[in-house]
């Protein structure tokens, strides 16, 4: 029965991708893994060695790096280069969630561990519902989440006066949502860009590392602050 469900599973993916998408993939997901390790690295240097720490100018960094990648297209002779600045913004941006990734330890050192299991096991999911799903099923979303992105920031705007925690749980729930739409949807619109002969990987990666990130800030946020209640309830 293993053995049926896993050649199904393995079907499906090669009746919705053609070979080509498919090695696409394979070179994008490859990257993902990459700049996680990269930002896994960041936020360990951030937590056990004073070469550098997450603050004003490792920020200015990330968004530099991330700049230079955009303003770099790929000509096929410079990935390299390519792969070295996606590395270096996503180790940045492993160092700038240092300050979190010490809050939560301080609370309950497992809950970065949960929290990484928790958005590998959502990428994961999110990501194969996008791969099987029919052709550009999900390409609609993509207004759509930035309207609810752009009102989520307004709205966090918003709470730096009132500082409501209703407002502070809404802004979060809400955008774990839309970062795991962003997952779907960034997928689907890769596989539509291969399709139509677009093969940079490297950019295409950044995309879906973003979302990784996005989601594993916010879980992290979500059960720091779940623990942090019930410890004070215990009290």
């Amino acid at each position: 029965m293993e053995g049926i469900t896993l050649e199904r599973f393995a079907r499906g993916l090669t009746d919705n991708l053609e070979p080509p998408v498919r090695k696409h993939l394979k070179n994008v997901y490859s990257t993902v893994t990459l700049a996680t390790m990269c930002a896994a690295i960041g936020g360990y240097v951030h937590l056990y060695s004073t070469l550098i720490g997450a603050g004003l100018l490792t920020s200015l960094g990330s968004i530099g790096f991330l700049i230079a990648l955009s303003l770099t297209p790929r000509n096929g002779k410079n990935d390299i280069t390519r792969l070295a600045l996606l590395g270096c913004f996503a180790f940045l941006a492993g160092v700038n969630l240092g300050p979190l990734l010490t809050l939560a330890i301080t609370v309950n050192p497992t809950l970065v561990i949960h929290a990484l299991m928790g958005t590998a096991i959502v990428f994961i999911c999110f990501s194969l519902a996008a791969l099987y799903a029919p052709r550009g099923q999900y390409l609609y979303l993509g207004g759509v989440l930035m309207s609810v992105l752009s009102m989520l920031f307004w709205l966090s705007i918003l709470n730096l006066m009132f500082g409501s925690r209703l407002l502070f749980q809404v802004n979060l729930y809400i955008g774990l949502l839309v970062m795991c739409g962003f997952i779907v949807y960034d997928t689907q619109s890769i596989i539509d860009k291969a399709r139509r002969g677009d093969k940079d990987f490297i950019m295409h990666s950044l995309y879906l590392f973003i979302d990784f990130i996005g989601v594993f800030k916010r879980l992290l946020i979500i059960l720091t602050d779940k623990e942090a209640q019930d410890k004070r309830k215990r009290k």
